[in-house]
């Protein structure tokens, strides 16, 4: 018991350390205070965490312990799935703090074992914008009204390699409805922007005994959005998708009988180039001025060097977040979680705290951030809500079974 209490007490420290330092490298370091550098692509709504456990650890999950959730985070984790087939249903209201009430996230996913080696997830991501009222030149409202959409449909394969490591590759069709058929010069009408993308994941997960405590250590990356620009009319320019380079790491201690602590700690950046300037003419790259025509290879090589900062400008560009997650018996689950992004590149810094229930067929999560900006951020009062349905213990028990045929 002593054990267990000193493992509560190091990873609570290490988190706390984990945000402190994060917290003091902002206000030390404004190098960019009159230079911000934020990284823009096309469908950002990629970017957004879709589920409420990630959710609550400060939007991680790249080494987090496998879940249906998986899909969007690091897919082969399917693999350790120890259920044969979950889905699960995700909501976000988004802006809630800008007094935005018709814009909102919606996220079906699951999985499916084919056998002991091979598993598919599948994934439904619809993000809703709301209404738009169309004016004209001077600004009057023409009556006409839209309503903005976009979405994405995933599929992914996983495989164990190992009985610790496991790989998967994913497709992703993604469209992108932002203005419907409007003209926006003569003779360029808009349209639907559509692209197919790719994720490359992998991930370890290994049993290991530290001090007599049961320890799983997990780690995991994840490759996503790998595909070509995105464009919205004939005559604009393309934009890159939000490529992202995902590494994590993570334990769960097993600390006794009832109870679990889970530890985890993730890095992550966008594989795009970085704006050398910002100007009436929109962001200028620097290896590439001419409608953002580099290929997706080329783009991935410059995003670990184009930065006009140097090195330091590029680390600047590596987001953080780490989590903490506490199961009791595994159905009752307390989480906390901090994401950081350095001033330059967005100044996003948000605490996260969420709960989690398991059931007998069915699993309810809760998420909901504080910025540590303030309540004037975005962000704030954002909350998010998850269903999940285990189907395998839906099924009856070989003895249930039995009993029902001798009855």
């Amino acid at each position: 018991m002593n054990r267990s209490r000193k493992i509560i007490r190091t990873a609570a420290l290490l988190f706390l350390l984990f945000t402190s330092l994060l917290t003091l490298a902002q206000k030390t370091n404004p190098i960019y205070a009159k230079d911000y550098r934020v990284l823009t692509t096309a469908v950002p709504f990629l970017t957004i965490a879709p589920d409420s456990r990630a959710g609550a650890m400060g939007e991680l999950g790249a080494a987090t312990e496998p879940d249906l959730w998986s899909m969007h985070w690091n897919p082969s984790k399917y693999s350790f799935e120890k259920k044969d087939f979950g889905i699960g249903l995700s909501y976000t209201p988004w802006l809630r703090n800008l007094q935005i009430k018709d814009v909102n996230q919606v996220y079906l996913a699951g999985f499916k074992k084919l056998d002991k080696m091979q598993t598919i997830g599948f994934s439904f991501l619809y993000f809703n914008l709301g209404n738009i009222d169309f004016t004209n030149s001077e600004g009057i409202e023409t009556g006409q009204h839209f309503y903005p959409r976009e979405f994405s449909l995933d599929g992914a394969y996983s495989r164990l390699l190992s009985k610790d490591f496991s790989f998967a590759i994913s497709l992703r069709y993604i469209n992108s409805d932002l203005v419907g058929h409007a003209q926006l010069n003569p003779g360029e009408n808009a349209h639907a922007a559509q692209t197919v993308a790719s994720d490359i994941s992998g991930y370890y997960q290994k049993s290991k005994n530290f001090g007599g405590i049961p320890t799983e250590l997990r780690f995991g990356f994840n490759i996503s959005n790998l595909g070509g620009q995105i464009q919205y009319s004939s005559g604009s320019k393309k934009d890159y998708l939000p490529a992202t380079l995902r590494i994590a790491g993570g334990s769960t201690f097993k600390l006794d009988e009832f109870n679990d602590l889970g530890v985890n700690l993730e890095a992550s950046k966008l594989l795009v180039p970085t704006p050398m300037k910002l100007d009436s003419a929109g962001n200028v790259y620097g290896f590439d001025t001419k409608n953002n025509t580099a290929s997706v290879p080329t783009t991935i090589i410059h995003s670990f060097y184009d930065a006009p900062g140097g090195m330091l400008e590029e680390w600047h560009e590596v987001m953080w977040a780490a989590g903490l997650e506490y199961w009791y018996v595994k159905q009752f689950a307390l989480r906390a979680g901090y994401f950081y992004e350095n001033q330059s590149k967005g100044n996003r810094k948000f605490f996260t705290f969420g709960l989690g229930l398991r059931m007998s067929v069915m699993g309810f999560d809760a998420a909901y951030i504080v910025p540590s900006g303030g309540s004037n951020s975005p962000i704030a009062n954002t909350w998010r809500i998850s269903l999940t349905f285990d189907f395998d213990k839906a099924k009856p028990s070989a003895s249930q079974t039995e009993q029902k045929k001798n009855m």
